[in-house]
């Protein structure tokens, strides 16, 4: 089992960032690709950003590419999520993602086998 633990959501001003962290525990070793999703109210989870854990490849939903950027510390077993140029549509819980049983990024949320227990982020107008 994988346990994955969220950080780092609040209240910001449109404009502003924001870094989401995500620390993995348990069965780290059998991570391949770690992701962000969102859901708003009202709407589907959708994917935000996704990562190999041990390999280089990154992906990025359109809505965040070019404001945002992920990247992970395997020492500490964590992945960040920062987030720039935050928008009031960018307000949704944020939700930490592990898959033991691929390496490719997908980004349908039922690809998933791991999640964390979700952050708000809220962006004001």
């Amino acid at each position: 089992q994988v346990q994955l633990v969220e950080s780092g959501g609040g209240l910001v001003q449109a404009g502003g960032s924001l870094r989401l962290s995500c620390a993995a525990s348990g069965r780290t070793f059998s991570i391949n690709v770690m992701a962000w999703f969102r859901q708003a109210p009202g709407k589907e989870r959708e994917f935000v950003a996704g990562i190999q854990w041990s390999g280089s490849r990154t992906d990025f939903a359109n809505s965040v590419k070019g404001r945002s950027t992920i990247y992970r510390d395997n020492a500490k077993n964590t992945v960040y999520l920062q987030m720039n140029s935050l928008k009031p549509e960018d307000t949704a819980v944020y939700s930490c993602a592990a898959a033991s049983s691929f390496y490719r990024i997908y980004t349908s949320f039922s690809s998933y086998e791991y999640w964390g227990q979700g952050t708000q982020v809220t962006v004001s107008s």
